[in-house]
């Protein structure tokens, strides 16, 4: 009789018995748990573990055994030779020398940009000066720039019986007439003699006096015209710099002037995409380094390296396209960059100073120390010489000036008024009084036009807006913003995270309550779904125009953080067409409302509130930066301007009468290279190899790199 079988003997006798291989259940790790009572991680908390310290760790190592191997040769060849060997000097360091590796000079392979709305500085690190290239370019178009438009300075369009006065609007009369009252009674304080009829004066000579026609071998100054080939196919397609300027208005074919920088931000009004603008942008710079520093191989610039002068609230946006334009398609071996303030301050050499940069389009202040921008100090005003300029045509065209067609969008009276400017404006008032003066109108195919007129005091007027920017004209200032590029914002929350300064915030505040024409209406947006809150227990202050609210008399000052950890919201809301905020959160400024306010407000006032936010309560440093405050850029060249700043200065802080001191930059030194020249000095730094950005960097992190790179809070 047979046993009756086990179930393991019958799977072991079919073959189906599980037996033991030692292998594990799953080739996936398996992972412990984490004792949460004692934990510790090294992540990213050493510095071989970030690509850019790292690299630069390895780099001074490599440099250190290249200096040892040196230092052993030379050892073995003054024995071999018998000469003894002097031993360097262990505690020198060796970031102090000044020569290449291959032992040139290390500015000679650094080139040096520095591009502005009206002219760009490039050259070489070792240059004395840089070469400048205005920072227009010209296309082929169906029509010029004055067919697009109506003149410039705009005028009302009046019937022949229409007064003066109306010619630029009841605004603009009444603000002129104030500031010439006010001059008058100005000067009269100062015991100058004052006619009481100047005005009528100037306006009876200027009607009176016709232009003189002046035959072409009768003119003694000849204008050099940009000549185009006679084949309408065979003309370029863009031309750059001075030769674009100097292009005929009824060239054939016909070009459109372009600029791709309007101040200080890139020219979305005149641009139909993005890649436009910054092709243009970087097709300037391509030109420049070809013609003006002789690099017409792109293969070289592998060997050089680019430093770039940016503001000091930049955009983020417009910096990393510059990072990547230069290594991915200029090539460069390396790239920095450095703020316009700190470039000053090295230009200068001040160690602490309150930095006035009065530009063609913008004045941007910011105090340095030691450095370094302080941040809470940083402004930037959207007017320059471009606006005081406009002002003086105006002023001349409201006082009956005889060249009455003048029109700035045409190329060669935008020249002549330019000049014009810089001849007769001025800040003092010592020889204001009527004068005649001489002017040559010279346009291409047309006869040399003579003038003869007089002026009274719009010389001094017209610079004079600086103090009072209500007389400028803000209207067309913010066209076409953020049309083509977006504001920056967080990778994480999405926020916002363009620099701002609390400085800037108090300058558009003080726009939004007392220059109404700063303030722009909102463009008409399509509605969009917001998030709505839960709850509200009690209902949140109304701001203006979304402003900080530090600058609305909310008494809470302390900025949001992040909440790049907490979950979304799930209850999300419709859209809500009439709803003006993008945030819950009323300490956040809304961005969109802040991008509708020109921040203007007179020179004196900013000075004063940007060193107020970068002293605080310290006495000290506010005595300091009073008396190191240094205009830089074309306009202060202006005669007497830093007189009668200096004395604007002490009339509204008059509790430091001897601290206070506007100075002009030392040296001799043209102000407007001093920012170039002070980028020049950073660039042959060998202390700059911490910032500078290679391209293996850029290919493993991109734009993140700016992070670990800059010398300041990116």
């Amino acid at each position: 009789m047979v046993g009756k079988k086990s179930g393991r003997a019958l799977l072991r006798e079919e073959g189906l018995q599980r037996t033991d291989n030692n292998m594990e259940f799953s080739t996936w790790p398996q992972v412990n748990m984490i004792n949460q009572k004692n934990y510790y991680t090294e992540f990213l908390k050493r510095d071989d573990q970030v690509l850019a310290l790292r690299l630069q760790h390895d780099e001074r190592l490599d440099r250190r055994k290249k200096a040892a191997v040196d230092i052993d040769r030379a050892r073995a060849q003054g024995a071999a030779d018998g000469v003894p060997f002097v031993e360097p000097d262990p505690e020198l360091d060796e970031d102090e020398a000044m020569d290449d590796i291959d032992s040139e000079n290390f500015g000679s392979k650094t080139i040096i940009f520095h591009p502005g709305s009206a002219n760009l500085r490039v050259g070489l690190a070792t240059d004395a000066l840089p070469k400048t290239v205005p920072m227009v370019i010209a296309r082929k178009s169906q029509h010029t720039e004055s067919e697009r438009s109506e003149p410039l300075p705009k005028r009302q369009k009046l019937s022949k019986e229409g007064a003066t006065e109306e010619l630029f609007g009841e605004d603009f009369a009444t603000q002129y007439n104030t500031m010439a009252a006010d001059f008058r009674t100005f000067r009269r304080s100062n015991k100058r003699r004052v006619l009481p009829n100047s005005r009528e004066l100037v306006q009876k000579w200027n009607t009176a006096v016709p232009a003189d026609i002046i035959s072409e071998h009768n003119d003694r100054v000849h204008v050099e015209w940009t000549e185009l080939p006679a084949d309408r196919k065979q003309a370029p397609e863009y031309i750059v710099g001075d030769a674009a300027l100097r292009i005929p208005e009824k060239s054939s074919p016909k070009y459109r002037l372009y600029w791709p920088m309007r101040h200080g931000w890139l020219n979305e009004e005149d641009y139909a995409t993005r890649n436009m603008v910054t092709r243009d942008f970087f097709l300037i710079l391509e030109e420049s380094i070809k013609t003006e520093l002789g690099l017409r191989n792109r293969r070289e610039w592998s060997q050089y390296s680019a430093v770039f002068v940016i503001p000091d609230l930049y955009e983020k946006v417009l910096v990393a396209e510059m990072l990547r334009q230069a290594i991915v398609e200029f090539g460069f071996q390396r790239v920095c960059f450095i703020q316009e303030s700190v470039a000053a301050t090295f230009g200068a050499g001040y160690g602490i100073s309150c930095v006035v940069d009065m530009g063609h389009m913008k004045t941007s202040i910011a105090c340095v120390e030691d450095g370094m921008v302080i941040e809470e100090s940083r402004i930037n005003l959207k007017y320059g010489g471009a606006d005081v300029t406009d002002t003086f045509v105006r002023m001349m065209l409201f006082d009956k000036f005889n060249y009455q067609e003048l029109n700035l969008l045409r190329r060669h009276d935008m020249l002549l008024a330019k000049e014009l400017r810089e001849t007769y404006g001025t800040m003092s008032d010592e020889n204001i009084s009527v004068q005649q003066y001489t002017m040559y109108v010279r346009a291409h195919g047309e006869q040399t036009r003579k003038y003869d007129f007089k002026l009274y005091d719009e010389g001094m007027l017209a610079p004079l807006g600086y103090f009072r920017p209500a007389i400028f004209d803000h209207t067309d200032k913010l066209n076409g913003r953020r049309k083509l590029i977006s504001r920056s914002a967080d990778l994480y929350d999405g926020r916002p995270n363009d620099p701002m300064s609390p400085a800037h915030f108090a300058v558009l505040d003080y726009a939004v309550k007392n220059i109404p024409s700063a303030v722009t209406a909102p463009p008409a947006k399509p509605a969009r779904p917001l998030p709505t809150p839960v709850s509200t227990s009690t209902p949140s202050k109304a701001r203006l125009l979304g402003l900080p609210p530090h600058m609305n008399g909310n008494g809470d000052t302390t900025p949001a953080s992040s909440v790049a950890g907490s979950p979304p919201p799930e209850d999300m809301g419709t859209p809500q067409p009439g709803d003006a905020t993008e945030s819950t959160d009323p300490t956040l400024p809304d961005t969109d409302a802040l991008d509708l306010v020109v921040p203007i407000m007179p020179l004196h006032s900013a000075i004063l509130t940007s060193i107020e936010h970068a002293s605080g309560l310290d006495d000290r440093r506010r005595r300091d930066l009073l008396g190191s405050i240094m205009l830089i850029g074309g306009m202060s060249k202006t005669p007497a301007i830093h007189t009668y700043l200096e004395a604007q200065l002490r009339a509204a802080m008059p509790q430091y009468p001897k601290e206070i001191l506007v100075a002009r930059p030392p040296k001799e030194l043209d102000p407007e290279m001093l920012v170039w020249k002070g980028g020049s000095v950073f660039g042959g730094l060998r202390v700059t190899n911490d910032s500078w950005i290679g391209g293996v960097e850029w290919d493993r992190l991109g734009g993140r790199i700016l992070n670990y790179k800059v010398l300041w809070h990116w």
